[in-house]
């Protein structure tokens, strides 16, 4: 690992506090031009006395705006601290993790996974604008059925068609020969550009895509296409869990990656992270943002550089070995309940690298289901799968419990 350290909880402090230190300080500096200040102190106390040992707690009171990209171009001045730390998070995620090169992405912290998705579209739509000509109703978006909801809401936003791609019900893989008939036909209407979008583990099965199925199909007809990643659920699990993984930036074919924070890395709600190789995201400049530093190639403008700390303080509290062991602990508990599972010969689906256990539903009583807050597939009577997803909160106690009400289910 070239960026990623485990650091004291003295060093975390010492770095936070720097990085506040060389931002604006609206308690002390005559700042007049920013419609901003610090949270209103009649409410958020700046001065509570365990603020000196939280870092991240100092941040949000302090209220930087990590507006605009910090990986392209200049940004706004004033809050330069806490977008170096920004900087340091994604070198992380980007170089680290998913295998970039230094210096040869983009990317930034978003609101979510949704936004972070959204964003890809937005580049890669832009991108086709810009280098063919292409006209709206010639690009269009690939992606299977079990993909998250954000695809076909970013569809109706950019006004993209969404083609959507049939998966097997019990493998969940996609089904490459039904793809290049929707390729094929898609052609014939007069597409001529596509946006693919593969999963590194889906919201409701955890199962992931193999991208080459998408390149395969798409460079057979020797279309123009970008591939974009939706890491979003298993971005910091997958890469751990399966050392051998090529869904990175050294696969050439991929274009830009989500991953969210707020999931897996039990950082606060809001904290999604939008990556692309370089060249990309200056398609989505915005040029009448005129009043801001170095303008803005993000969909969301203002966002707070606090999310950015506080992923900054999950991943340099752990360390690459020590996130590595707490995901190594999650896929033994999952396949502790995998196991229990198959004692029962009860079927479900699991990605073996995935800490998502998907059941079908007619093996789970409604009872059940309502008592441990399984997730279904439909919230309604046609419903056919629940999920359990094996977070840090889900301990072994809790799965012989749920397995045991389920072992007297079946024998009543």
């Amino acid at each position: 690992m070239q960026f990623w350290k485990k650091l004291t909880q003295e060093q975390r402090l010492h770095r936070i506090q720097q990085a506040l230190q060389e931002n604006v300080n609206f308690s002390k500096d005559a700042s007049l031009g920013y419609p901003a200040s610090k949270l209103d102190g009649r409410v958020f106390y700046d001065d509570a006395p365990f603020l000196k040992d939280a870092p991240t707690l100092q941040t949000y009171v302090a209220n930087p705006n990590n507006i605009g990209c910090h990986t392209f171009g200049t940004s706004e001045k004033a809050f330069c601290g806490t977008q170096e730390i920004e900087r340091e998070v994604l070198d992380v995620i980007a170089i680290d993790i998913f295998k970039a090169k230094e210096n040869e992405y983009d990317g930034y912290i978003a609101p979510g996974g949704t936004e972070a998705n959204i964003q890809a579209l937005w580049v890669f739509r832009n991108y086709f604008f810009n280098t063919y000509n292409a006209k709206l109703n010639e690009i269009a978006i690939l992606a299977s059925e079990d993909t998250h909801y954000s695809i076909p809401k970013g569809s109706n936003l950019l006004q993209v068609d969404w083609l959507k791609v049939p998966v097997d019900f019990n493998t969940r893989e996609i089904q490459k020969e039904q793809l290049g008939t929707i390729v094929e036909t898609a052609i014939k209407n007069g597409k001529r550009y596509f946006m693919a979008v593969a999963n590194m583990a889906t919201t409701m099965f955890g199962s992931v895509d193999n991208p080459d199925v998408y390149t395969d199909v798409l460079e057979k007809y020797n279309v123009p296409y970008k591939l974009h990643i939706d890491g979003a659920y298993g971005g910091f699990v997958y890469p751990f869990s399966n050392k051998e993984s090529k869904i990175n930036f050294s696969n050439p074919k991929i274009s830009s990656i989500t991953i969210d924070a707020h999931k897996m890395l039990q950082a606060p709600y809001g904290t999604g992270v939008f990556i692309c190789r370089k060249g990309l995201i200056e398609n989505v400049l915005t040029k009448e943002a005129e009043y801001v530093e170095g303008m803005d190639l993000t969909l969301c403008g203002s966002r707070s550089g606090a999310n950015a700390v506080a992923v900054w303080m999950i991943l340099f509290t752990y360390g690459a070995y020590g996130w590595f062991e707490k995901i190594s602990v999650l896929q033994m508990r999952t396949q502790f309940l995998c196991d229990e599972l198959d004692k029962l010969n009860i079927e479900y689906f699991r990605e073996p690298f995935m800490n998502l256990v998907t059941i079908h539903a007619e093996n789970i009583p409604h009872e059940i289901a309502e008592k441990y807050d399984l997730v279904p597939q439909q919230h309604n009577e046609h419903n056919k799968w629940y999920k359990i997803v094996l977070m840090d909160h889900v301990e072994i106690d809790h799965l012989t419990t749920f397995i045991d009400d389920l072992k007297l289910a079946i024998n009543e």
